[in-house]
């Protein structure tokens, strides 16, 4: 099984384009090559393949980027499945985590949401889709220097909190802070329980 993730930036020409989708290429490139592992498309729609146990920090690595800039956020929809052709580019390939995730992109523009996970289990996706629910309301509400911080930290996870303060140029007591309101805790739990819910299909 693969993870594939499909999203698209909301509200993308209210920012400069050429400073956000320079920035999300520079990080889908950290985890493979275009077009076969990713690829931007349609000017603000964008798809990812990675492994299964990766996808939710890339889910968050995406979103912390995205909203660590100003008026931007991001939908994205994770498909866990197969993939029975695999082709030069991503967007050509095919299988049951490719049209989870497309067809569920769809669903969240109509139903207001920034993220949800489709899988072959009826039981594991409303688990996830419950927990990614009430994850969402902290994440979507995450301010640009929160977004900053967890993003760093997600890219780099041996970082210290003295090492965080001295790329921001802030306190360490600020970073602490920016941590708390984020619930950094909780969501590294939420990536331990994400990976176990998913090892059961």
């Amino acid at each position: 099984m693969i993870a594939v993730i499909t999203g698209d930036i909301i509200h993308s020409q209210q920012a400069d384009t050429q400073v956000w989708i320079t920035r999300l290429k520079d990080l889908l490139a950290t985890w493979g090559s275009a077009p076969q592992t990713w690829e931007i498309y349609r000017g603000d729609g964008f798809q990812l393949k990675c492994n299964i146990n990766d996808s939710f920090w890339r889910f968050l690595a995406i979103k912390s980027l995205i909203k660590s800039q100003e008026h931007l956020d991001v939908r994205l929809a994770i498909g866990i499945g197969e993939e029975n052709f695999s082709s030069g580019k991503i967007t050509e390939s095919n299988g049951t985590a490719y049209v989870h995730s497309g067809r569920l992109l769809d669903d969240i523009k109509s139903n207001g949401h920034t993220v949800a996970i489709k899988t072959s289990s009826d039981a594991v996706d409303r688990d996830l889709n419950i927990l990614l629910k009430w994850s969402s309301k902290d994440f979507d509400n995450w301010t640009v220097a929160t977004a900053e911080i967890i993003h760093e930290l997600i890219m780099n996870r041996e970082h210290t909190q003295e090492d965080l303060a001295k790329k921001f140029a802030i306190s360490q007591s600020s970073v602490s802070q920016r941590l708390k309101r984020a619930n950094y805790d909780l969501i590294v739990e939420t990536n331990h329980y994400f990976k176990k819910k998913i090892s059961e299909l």
